[in-house]
C-alpha cells in the first residue's frame, strides 16, 4: 500500500496517523513510469513534448484480485496497462499514482531465470 509522509504533530495531538491507499473491488494501485524525454535513438525532446508511457509498477492490489487465480498479478510487478479508465490519485506531489481496473492490465513483465 502507498503510504503518505507523517503529518506534523499539532499541539494536543497524540500521534500522526499514516494514511494509506487500498484499492477496492477488482482494482490495482499503480505508480506510472515517468514519461520519456529521450527517444530510443537518443534524440532529446523539448520540455513540452513527452512520449507517454503505458507502463508502471503495482503498488497495491485489492483483496479481490489477490485471491483471484485468473489474475497472476503481485505487488511490485511491472505492467503494461490501458490508461483509458485510470483514476489519478492525488496522494503524492508527482501525481503518478493511479487506480485502474484489473481488466485494464494487459501484460505483466516477467524475467525468466
Amino acid at each position: 500500500m502507498a503510504e503518505a509522509k507523517p503529518q506534523p504533530r499539532t499541539p494536543g495531538s497524540r500521534s500522526a496517523a499514516i494514511e494509506t491507499v487500498e484499492p477496492i473491488g477488482k482494482r490495482v494501485l499503480i505508480r506510472k513510469d515517468e514519461d520519456k524525454k529521450i527517444t530510443k535513438v537518443g534524440i532529446h525532446l523539448p520540455d513540452k513534448i513527452e512520449i507517454p508511457t503505458l507502463t508502471g509498477r503495482v503498488v497495491a492490489i485489492s483483496t479481490m484480485v489477490e485471491h483471484d487465480k485468473d489474475y497472476p498479478i503481485k505487488q511490485y510487478d511491472r505492467i503494461l496497462f490501458a490508461p483509458k479508465n485510470a483514476i489519478p490519485v492525488d496522494f503524492e506531489g508527482d501525481n503518478r499514482l493511479f487506480v485502474i481496473p484489473v481488466e485494464d492490465v494487459v501484460a505483466v513483465f516477467r524475467k525468466e531465470n
